[in-house]
């Protein structure tokens, strides 16, 4: 299929939640707010790549990351309206593999 003929926003979708990772971090949010450990425990990926990818949903408004002024530190990442807007799909594709592979 030529560049041409598909759609640049069902293009650009599918290059975001096509990245390794992605979809997961996702659906580990759909339970709520999560510290970077939680996500990191909850997943089989490193540090440096979830660093990556929350960075890139952030950049998306897909994400939002959320500092406390405490000490220590604390940071929270939860899905913005955008984000929550993607639960319907993610359930969906969840659906289908529970049910084909």
């Amino acid at each position: 299929m030529k560049e041409t003929a598909l759609c640049p926003r069902l293009s650009k979708a599918m290059e975001l939640l096509g990245k390794r990772w992605t979809t997961l971090i996702i659906y580990q949010l759909l339970d709520g707010s999560q510290r970077f450990n939680e996500i990191e425990a909850a997943l089989p990926i490193s540090g440096r790549l979830l660093s990556e990818r929350l960075k890139e949903l952030e950049k998306e408004d897909i994400v939002e990351r959320k500092v406390y002024s405490e000490v220590p530190i604390r940071v929270e990442y939860s899905l913005t309206n955008k984000g929550r807007s993607l639960e319907g799909t993610v359930r969906e594709i969840e659906k289908w593999a529970q049910s084909w592979l």
